[in-house]
């Protein structure tokens, strides 16, 4: 038999099929290894026939690896086929999104554990004078099957002996790592709805494929997804369910675990390699029927799926920013096309594109305008902070945000603070000749961390040592420019020294379960202010919560970028929604210094439908997405030289093609990125409008030609972030 093998390995040289001699056993799929330029690599088998053009004197073979199964189905084949093609990157590279990294570097494999049991009756036994022999056996007897060590611990050496005389047998068997163990898994009966139930009946009766699912916060959106869900198993499918943040996987994957048990399998890559192979062979084997997890869950090896579920749909972390730089949604949509299911969109916020195609009635549009507590939406108070500072007010909190949470504090409730901005201060600045600390493999200034004394990159986590001079003159007036969620939590214990704080960013929440800790410590009112970045902005439900407070609501708003007023209106919203979502009535206040602001006051009204318009008006005026598409090609590389080479040939080829089908460009030009270096690695690129996708395909095959070892060169669809 002959396998046509690709070799793992991402690199345009190396990327097509390698014929290989294999055993009459393999099947398609398969993980191998296989003898490639005089090593033993990894790959995978795309295709079996039983001939070859290629010499068979120079023909190798390959080892199969001991899977059971073949790692890549059917599907997952196709789809790798599909991705490979639209995106122009190596077919190793897509693969590789399809099975845990350690998996394909042979670095995990399953947990095996080895337990003892009698294989003859204990009356046959003879033991003589060995005591600790007999007491194994004995134990054995009376309690069957046993973990060998245990049994070891307990009689050391007697095992061994037992097994020699032929009274006990050894087996090995996988024991599954469970992340998330002490996860709370209480299962509480829910009767959905009128609207809910109209939404479960809309998902299974309309014949689109995605669903649409417009609900305010707190209308009970997972609700209608865990029926949903729950309809499949019946049915005898799987599901995958999607979301935004970690710090949302766990809460999600509690209620699940309590609704179907071990069937919910959790993929991220905040698991261990050993439980993240666990969780996937689970799902790839099909004892677990739901995967849950960030974006890459959308590869989980699932076979004839029911439901793809993609909450939050909205959020800029479903477009990868590494390559392939596939679009969630899109993937997601190939696998509900290829199993017949559905793919359901849910968010409070949809993004402009998404709702745009519902309204067109690409999409179906299902709305649920009402909180499932029948309460209403918090109240929105806007607090101008230009009066604050014209009073005296220099600090971070505005008048009405500290009367709001001492009354807060008093009627022992709780309260949520909002600032997108981690660490102690931004910047650190030399009052005297104006230097700004910068990192030295990054083009952007450091942030004060207070907790460890040291200022750190957010790009590529280098850390430095406080300065204590200026490095430029000397001199020791440094200041601190800008408010990170560090010290919001410092200056609210100064001010509330009795209440307990929580800060929850990326600093504090490092390990699989550190953002579940947070949040169960909170959710059990083991603090009452919890201080938090745009992780704590979605999905969480808090019973106690009455008061949010949104820090610098204008921070997004004036970011150049297209999305920059639909961004702070989505989160505006869905920091809001964290309050009253119980009995007590919400309330949030809003720091603004433009409080006239159109986009701040469509937020505080809960005007999705009058924001969209406004928002869809102008996006139409200027031609920007969905009525075109962006498309940025970023260049990359250590050799400022050599990427500037590199750009000069990309830019060339694309002019051509802007030249020659200028009709389909509305804008084109090349320049230096916003932040020019980050790692050790200058970065250029060059900027298009398109009024007409079909040049895509050419642009791609451009900047796959320009790829050299040296310099990356990737193409970007309406990327998320510009900078």
């Amino acid at each position: 038999m002959i396998a046509e093998v690709i070799v793992d390995i991402a690199s345009g040289e190396t990327d097509r099929i390698y014929d290989y001699y294999c055993d009459d056993n393999a099947v398609v799929g398969s993980r191998v290894r296989a003898p490639f330029g005089g090593k033993i690599v990894p790959g995978f088998i795309m295709r079996l026939k039983e001939t070859t053009d290629y010499p068979k004197e120079k023909l190798k073979g390959v080892f199969l690896c001991d899977d059971g199964l073949p790692a890549l189905n059917k599907e997952c084949l196709q789809l790798a086929e599909k991705i490979t093609a639209r995106y122009r990157v190596p077919k190793a590279l897509t693969l590789r999104l399809f099975l845990p990294s350690e998996m394909r570097t042979g670095k995990v494999r399953e947990r095996l554990r080895s337990y003892a049991q009698l294989c003859i009756p204990f009356e046959d036994m003879v033991f003589g004078r060995a005591k600790k022999q007999r007491a194994a056996a004995e134990y054995l007897r009376d309690n069957g099957k046993t973990d060998c060590a245990l049994l070891n611990a307990e009689f050391p050496a007697a095992l061994k002996e037992l097994e020699k005389k032929g009274y006990v047998v050894i087996t090995k068997e996988q024991v599954l790592r469970d992340p998330y163990k002490t996860l709370d898994r209480e299962n509480v009966l829910h009767v959905l709805s009128d609207d809910q139930k109209r939404a479960v009946q809309t998902v299974e009766t309309d014949e689109r494929t995605v669903q649409l699912l417009h609900g305010v916060t707190g209308s009970g959106k997972t609700e209608v997804y865990l029926t949903l869900i729950a309809k499949c198993l019946a049915q005898g499918k799987s599901s995958i369910f999607l979301v935004p943040e970690i710090s949302l996987t766990p809460q999600m994957l509690s209620q699940l675990r309590a609704r179907f048990g071990r069937n919910a399998a959790i993929l991220h890559s905040g698991l261990s390699a050993g439980e993240r192979f666990d969780e996937w062979w689970r799902l790839r084997t099909g004892e677990a029927k739901i995967a849950i997890g960030a974006r890459s869950a959308i590869f989980a090896p699932m076979e004839n799926l029911g439901v793809i579920i993609i909450d939050e749909e909205h959020d800029g972390s479903y477009v990868s920013e590494t390559a392939p730089r596939y679009n969630t949604f899109d993937v997601a949509l190939l696998r509900a096309k290829y199993n017949r299911c559905k793919l359901v969109l849910g968010s409070a916020t949809p993004s402009a594109d998404t709702y745009k195609r519902a309204k067109d009635g690409e999409f179906s549009l299902i709305r649920m305008d009402k909180r499932i507590n029948k309460k209403p939406l918090p109240e929105i108070v806007i607090a101008d902070m230009r009066r604050e500072v014209r009073k005296g007010n220099n600090s971070a909190f505005s008048l009405a945000l500290k009367e709001e949470l001492e009354k807060c504090l008093s009627e022992d409730k709780q309260a949520i603070l909002f600032l997108n901005r981690r660490g102690y201060s931004q910047t650190v600045i030399c009052k005297e000749c104006g230097y700004v600390a910068k990192c030295r493999s990054c083009d952007v200034s450091l942030t004060y961390h207070r907790d460890e004394d040291c200022l750190k990159c957010h790009y590529c986590g280098a850390k430095y040592g406080m300065l204590s001079a200026c490095p430029d003159c000397g001199g020791k007036k440094l200041s601190y420019a800008g408010t990170g969620t560090q010290r919001i939590a410092a200056d609210l214990q100064k001010l509330y020294p009795t209440a307990r704080i929580l800060r929850m960013d990326n600093d504090t929440t490092s390990g699989k379960e550190g953002h579940y800790k947070i949040l169960k410590q909170f959710g059990e009112k083991k603090a009452d202010i919890l201080v938090g970045t745009q992780m704590i902005a979605k999905g969480h439900d808090f019973p106690s919560v009455t008061l949010v407070g949104i820090l610098d609501a204008d921070m997004s708003l004036h970011f150049s970028d297209y999305r920059s007023r639909e961004r702070t209106f989505q989160l505006i919203t869905q920091v809001s929604g964290r309050s009253g979502r119980a009995e007590e009535k919400g309330k949030v206040v809003l720091q603004t210094f433009d409080p006239e602001n159109e986009v701040l006051r469509f937020a505080c009204a809960y005007d999705y439908e009058g924001f969209y318009q406004s928002e869809i008006s102008l996006r139409a005026a200027m031609a920007f997405p969905p009525f075109s598409k962006i498309v940025r090609v970023l260049v990359t590389g250590e050799d400022d030289g050599k990427t500037l080479e590199t750009l000069k040939t990309v830019y060339f080829e694309l002019e051509r093609l802007y030249t020659e089908q200028s009709e389909k460009f509305l804008f084109f030009n090349k320049m230096r990125s916003p932040i020019k270096r980050i790692q050790n690695k200058f970065r250029y690129q060059v900027l298009m409008r398109l009024s007409d996708t079909s040049v895509l395909p050419q642009i791609y095959a451009v900047c796959a030609e320009a790829r050299t070892r040296d310099v990356l060169v990737s193409v970007e669809e309406n990327p998320a972030n510009l900078s």
